[in-house]
């Protein structure tokens, strides 16, 4: 055994620059920020202990991006730590776990070293080489050694453990930590409406919106008009007196508020401090996981302290469901809780909870480990970069509602190990469990990353390895180098591979006994005839891995309509949520939706934007009417006799709006070669940022009131100023640059990225002076626009028409649509969004947002970190537990929902299914009228036969 670390054999560390423009880190990054990701990757992190726990701790945050991981463990693989350590195999029994493991461990990300050490744990110089340390399946006295050292040399501790149903997590951080940002979230802003001059002044906001300000916050003004000393000033705490208003400093001494302002949240960091593990564990301090359970963590703190003792003593855990050792272990915490110090001491001991911990104790779960290791691994991640508020201190969580809801069902002889993979997890279910298992049938849609951690968690419980039992997994999509940080069973070799191919294939690595049948279809009514009533009668229930409500749905409604049980997750960075529906118990996931998102005002968007926001949807709207629709319905004109016909039995306006797009795209505006493309993005240029403008401020002067007498510019509306075209300028140069080769790529012209030539270009054009004209109606709101939308005029019509080339006169003539793709940075698309977005947001003096802000708003993409992931799955399987025992208590379910950021966790039961009363029948969604359409003598029932059985049936 070595008693120094191996050398990483995954190469040299790369710069988060080189990362980021590379891919990795792309989701991630939209949770934690360049700066949080920069501070990972000074953090070298140990991992003690590679059974399933530890190994699951290491791959979250290998995946993660830490500077580099050691995995330690002086063990050898087991039989039982196959349940729950997917990187080991049969092969592997009598090996060191952390050799054995190393190699997979690395192949995860590699852009960070992972090394082994096999030698004993406690050796000061070792210790000192990490930022942080984690333990697993750790002795109590070899803990509280580790955290004493750690706690006197600024090395961050988290201490996991998991027995059976029962998790353990420990945090110490240090005696100081400044946490940069404690919950992620964007800073919010407002627009003001009213500053009092007053101690303490109070701040009114605009009552569009609520600002959404806690008390204790802390905020900065902009754009005040009048009370000047507001603006720039240091940030000021404030507190909420309601949903438009708060106070803030004493404002008596400042000018008169004229109007106008912004008050944005200011992000303030925030000094904590930890005790070591020895003062912690004498005084602790709890997160609750589940407010139904509050006494709890308090009780389990006594017993997880009795369990390492009962260890210790015996030199193994209690056996499996055995009432001698779940004797014994009682006792044991009557001792550890006599001797406890009053912060944590308990007036009575909770025999039953400390005799469940026994009974479980010996097993290892991998959806517990799932659970609690993604939880440590944020913790990791949190004590690496300060970002998000850190575990204070102790959280302990149980799944007893896992376990049979007949109690007397189990025998101890159940529980017996029988040397295979399955045993640490027999050793809390029993074997018929097990047989149960094996046997599902479950559909899982979609092998993105809750699809990759279900599989993972389905191939170590067993979920369909055994006789008669199969796993049919779906996705359409390939696999991109971004989905690597989060979707693990894939490796850069498998780019552009079918993600459910390979994730099949790799589960079958996991456990050979799985059996996996991938799929490459969207589910939906175009291929009902694949999955058909034979598909869905055969299966035992359905997981949900999808990224779209619609797709989520129709899944439910399948469900419903076939009466089999919907495990539904999803993740949004670090939040994650759960719900389980199992039919006629539960009601499903269609049953409540959240409320639609809020859109965007047409006008808002088009004359009066106010926020970032609003000029990337902008940019977004322009490059589909640029680059997509035009492109679509020259096709369309060219292809289909009856295209104008249908065009003009549209509503409103959109006639004239499609005719006159065709007569751009085919006469005015077709171009022939490149020049042509640089000559049409210039004059769009001038067009969208000088030429509308003026317009708008002929219409609507600086100095404009309302009926009112107000000022028409003010509020939520921003005078905006037109912009002078500077070809020096980089970002009106990247604009032309973007537009002008997507034009060209529409008509299927030669594009250029020569910079210093379209600039030469630029600088010979001549663009044509802009007059404002007198009127040109402008909308105000959306109310306005609509009552003003009238039918066009027939002649105008027929005019439009006439100018159009006849198709047959543009044989061979195509254009190409251009449909919006985020992700290639070489396409000119970000370019386009990027540019366009932030000329606008100069036209109305907002402030710009960078790419990586601009992608994830335009791009509408979700953030996605894999330590939420794990933890959500983690839950989702402690739900398939109790489906596949038959729970019909509606109590042993649990939905869930959580945000690791903060930390905070809350626990449900389901809702039950709305009652109605028809008659004297009561029903709900799950029930329906079955009528046996096949008669006895083999004929099929007639229609008369069908209405004479519901005339025949007594409904009173």
């Amino acid at each position: 055994m070595s008693e120094v670390p191996s050398e990483p054999t995954n190469g040299m560390q790369k710069s988060i620059e080189t990362v980021i423009d590379e891919g990795l880190y792309s989701r991630q990054l939209y949770v934690l920020g360049h700066e949080a990701m920069k501070h990972l990757q000074t953090s070298s992190v140990l991992v003690s202990g590679l059974q399933g726990l530890g190994v699951e701790i290491a791959k979250n945050i290998i995946l993660g991006g830490v500077k580099a991981v050691t995995l330690h463990d002086q063990g050898t693989a087991q039989w039982a730590d196959l349940s729950s350590q997917y990187y080991l195999r049969e092969e592997d029994i009598g090996k060191n776990r952390a050799e054995v493991s190393q190699p997979r461990l690395a192949e995860l990300n590699s852009y960070v070293p992972v090394s082994t050490y096999t030698g004993p744990l406690f050796v000061e110089d070792f210790l000192r080489d990490f930022q942080v340390v984690v333990l697993t399946n750790t002795p109590l006295e070899d803990q509280l050694q580790v955290g004493e050292f750690c706690h006197n040399h600024g090395i961050k501790l988290v201490v996991a453990d998991t027995r059976g149903l029962f998790g353990q997590l420990f945090c110490d951080f240090g005696k100081e930590m400044i946490v940069m940002d404690s919950n992620g979230e964007q800073p919010l802003s407002a627009m003001v409406s009213m500053v009092t001059k007053d101690n303490p002044g109070i701040v009114t906001c605009l009552d569009e919106t609520r600002h959404g300000f806690e008390s204790g916050d802390f905020v900065s003004f902009t754009e005040v008009q009048g009370m000047n000393e507001l603006n720039g000033i240091h940030p000021l705490e404030i507190k909420v007196l309601g949903p438009y208003t708060f106070s803030i400093c004493d404002t008596s001494s400042f000018s008169e508020y004229i109007r106008g302002g912004i008050v944005s949240q200011v992000k303030v960091p925030k000094k904590i401090s930890f005790k070591s593990l020895v003062v912690s564990l004498a005084e602790p301090d709890f997160v609750i996981t589940d407010f139904a359970k509050y006494s709890r963590p308090a009780q389990l703190h006594i017993g997880f302290q009795a369990l390492h003792r009962f260890c210790s003593q015996y030199n193994r855990s209690p056996r499996p469901h055995n009432e001698e050792d779940a004797a014994e272990l009682v006792i044991l915490a009557q001792t550890v809780n006599s001797e406890a110090l009053p912060p944590g001491q308990q007036d009575i001991l909770d025999e039953d909870l400390i005799r469940k911990l026994a009974y479980v104790a010996a097993g290892n779960l991998a959806p517990i480990n799932a659970f609690i290791g993604g939880l440590a691994a944020q913790e990791v991640m949190k004590a690496c970069s300060g970002k998000f508020m850190p575990i204070m201190q102790w959280l302990y969580f149980d799944a007893l509602e896992c376990l049979p809801e007949n109690k007397a069902a189990f025998m101890e002889d159940k529980c017996l190990p029988h040397q295979n993979r399955y045993d640490g997890q027999v050793a809390v279910f029993g074997s018929d469990l097990q047989e149960k298992l094996g046997k599902q049938k479950y559909f899982l849609v979609g092998a993105g990353a809750i699809g990759c951690e279900l599989l993972k968690n389905f191939a170590m419980i067993g979920l369909g390895c055994g006789e008669g039992g199969n796993i049919t997994v779906t996705d359409m999509d390939t696999i991109e180098k971004s989905n690597l940080n989060r979707q693990f069973l894939f490796r850069p070799w498998d780019v552009t591979k079918l993600k459910s191919d390979v994730a099949a294939a790799s589960v079958r690595q996991i456990n050979p006994h799985v059996r996996v049948i991938s799929h490459q279809n969207r589910v939906g009514p175009d291929t009902e005839c694949i999955y058909n009533d034979d598909f869905y009668e055969n299966l035992d229930g359905v997981a949900n891995a999808l990224d779209n409500v619609d797709a989520r749905l129709y899944m439910d409604r399948r469900c419903v309509y076939y009466r089999k049980p919907l495990l539904e997750s999803g993740t949004l960075g670090t939040k994650g949520n759960v719900q389980v529906v199992i039919p006629f118990l539960t009601e499903s996931y269609s049953s409540s939706q959240d409320p639609p998102e809020k859109s965007i005002p047409i006008c808002t968007l088009k004359n009066f934007p106010n926020a970032i926001e609003h000029t990337l949807q902008w940019a977004r709207d322009e490059f589909e009417g640029l680059f997509k629709h035009p492109a679509e319905n020259v096709n369309q004109y060219l292809t289909d006799p009856k295209f104008v016909e249908r065009t003009l039995q549209l509503g409103g306006t959109q006639p004239v709006e499609v005719l006159q797009a065709l007569q751009r795209s085919l006469v005015l505006q077709r171009p022939y070669t490149w020049a042509d493309c640089v000559t049409w993005a210039c004059y769009h240029w001038h067009t969208q940022y000088s030429n509308n403008i003026r317009q708008l401020l002929h219409n609507f002067p600086p100095n404009q009131l309302t009926s009112s007498g107000a000022p028409f510019w003010s509020g939520p509306k921003r005078c905006p100023h037109p912009l002078t075209f500077d070809v020096n300028n980089t970002l009106h140069l990247d604009y032309v640059m973007a537009a002008a080769n997507l034009f060209a790529q529409m008509y299927g012209l030669m594009g250029s990225q020569d910079r210093p030539a379209v600039a030469t270009l630029l600088q010979s054009l001549q663009v044509p002076e802009f007059i404002p004209k007198s009127g040109v109606r402008i909308h105000v709101s959306d109310q306005e626009l609509q009552s003003a939308s009238v039918s066009p005029d027939d002649s105008h019509l027929e005019e439009l028409k006439a100018v159009l080339p006849s198709p047959d006169k543009l044989s061979g003539f195509k254009m190409y649509p251009i449909n919006f793709e985020k992700d290639d940075d070489s396409n000119f698309h970000m370019d386009f969004i990027v540019a366009a977005s932030n000329l606008r947001a100069e036209n109305y003096d907002i402030s710009p947002a960078d790419r990586h802000k601009s992608k994830l708003i335009a791009g509408k993409i979700i953030p996605a970190i894999a330590t939420t992931t794990s933890a959500v799955v983690g839950l989702v399987c402690l739900e398939l537990y109790k489906v596949v025992q038959g729970h019909q208590q509606l109590e042993s379910y649990k939905n869930s929902f959580m945000n690791l950021a903060l930390p905070f966790f809350s626990f449900s039961e389901p809702v039950a299914p709305p009652r109605h009363q028809y008659y004297n029948q009561e029903w709900t969604l799950w029930d329906r009228f079955d009528v046996h359409g096949l008669q006895p003598n083999g004929e099929e029932m007639t229609l008369r036969q069908f209405l004479e059985y519901f005339k025949s049936t007594n409904w009173k």
